[in-house]
């Protein structure tokens, strides 16, 4: 058997992965737990600066992940046999990036070694996002954010 010494992501189809793969291609950024404003006419996603409930902003981590569809029955959990449906996820996504071909990008905590340079690359939501139990559902169009989240 040939040994390698690349990484699992470039050796690895997604649906070949194991969970504990899986879950270290998430970099930690929360765009995906910002809601999400669809246009009805070209089906095109747009990004709010508005967070889920259970997103704890400063860490960019879900304070109930274990729970999360439970808690909140519309969040979108990403498996490896869905990747058809990773467009809508932002071009700096790991999951979208590899079910498209492409790799990490130099800051993604697999690369850097460092959680925290998701942060300093200000990809991340942390100082942007507000949480959603302040604003109301009807006003998610006045904080539609610009296309930097989605490429």
């Amino acid at each position: 058997m040939k040994r390698t010494d690349r990484p699992f992501w470039e050796t690895k189809r997604l649906d070949a992965m194991s969970r504990e793969e899986w879950e270290s291609l998430c970099d930690g950024c929360a765009r995906c737990c910002l809601h999400k404003l669809e246009d009805e006419d070209n089906g095109s996603v747009h990004y709010t600066n508005i967070a889920c409930r259970l997103l704890d902003i400063g860490s960019c981590r879900c304070t109930d992940y274990a729970n999360r569809k439970t808690k909140v029955p519309d969040c979108l959990v990403l498996t490896p046999h869905g990747v058809q449906q990773f467009k809508w996820l932002p071009v700096t996504c790991a999951y979208r990036r590899l079910s498209e071909g492409g790799t990490l990008e130099p800051w993604h905590p697999l690369i850097s070694g460092d959680p925290e340079s998701v942060h300093r690359a200000g990809i991340s939501v942390r100082k942007l996002a507000l949480q959603d139990d302040d604003i109301h559902e009807a006003d998610y169009e006045d904080h539609l954010m610009d296309e930097r989240i989605d490429g």
